[in-house]
């Protein structure tokens, strides 16, 4: 007769072995698709959704006239945040010369900001245009700005596909927002 324990070690289950186990449920809602539009229409697209919310529910770090800042709900990094245009488009090449310039100075304040109050070493910036080029949401354009550490690509993402992150994220929400409106 077999045990539960020897079913699981005979397909290779629940064998022992020296490593720890560091559990993130939440991504697993971006990896099945929670909260993504249906369709290319604006009322499904969670960045126009933001918009009408309070700035700190929404994680949102400033708005300026044709765009807004807001962090990642899914970052890669602590302080990865988006340059989102009000607008809903899909492309770069549709945004006004307003937008554009906006757009612009939203990222350089950014990393400004996450700077001052990180220390972050560099950064990723760049936008995903379309499915196919890895856009989670591809009807609405956004620009990512990620903040990057010497080291930061340590044993954690590379062998335990997990990103530590050392605050929540309206923590950091707050440190960013205040530091945003500082000068």
């Amino acid at each position: 007769m077999s045990t539960d324990t020897d079913i699981e070690q005979q397909d290779g289950v629940g064998i022992p072995d020296a490593l720890q186990r560091l559990w993130t449920p939440h991504r697993l809602a971006y990896v099945q698709g929670e909260n993504k539009p249906d369709g290319d229409q604006p009322q499904g697209c969670p960045f126009c959704r933001l918009v009408e919310m309070a700035d700190e529910e929404a994680l949102i770090l400033a708005r300026g006239r044709s765009v807004y800042a807001v962090l990642n709900l899914y970052p890669y990094n602590p302080g990865h945040l988006m340059v989102v245009p009000y607008r809903h488009v899909a492309d770069y090449t549709e945004l006004t010369v307003e937008e554009t310039t906006e757009l612009a100075r939203f990222t350089q304040r950014a990393m400004s900001v996450v700077r001052s109050v990180s220390g972050a070493h560099g950064f990723n910036i760049g936008m995903n245009q379309g499915v196919i080029a890895g856009a989670g949401i591809a009807a609405h354009l956004h620009q990512h700005v990620v903040p990057r550490w010497g080291g930061d690509a340590n044993f954690m993402p590379v062998v335990g596909h997990t990103k530590v992150l050392p605050q929540l994220l309206g923590q950091t929400r707050s440190l960013l927002a205040q530091a945003w409106q500082a000068d």
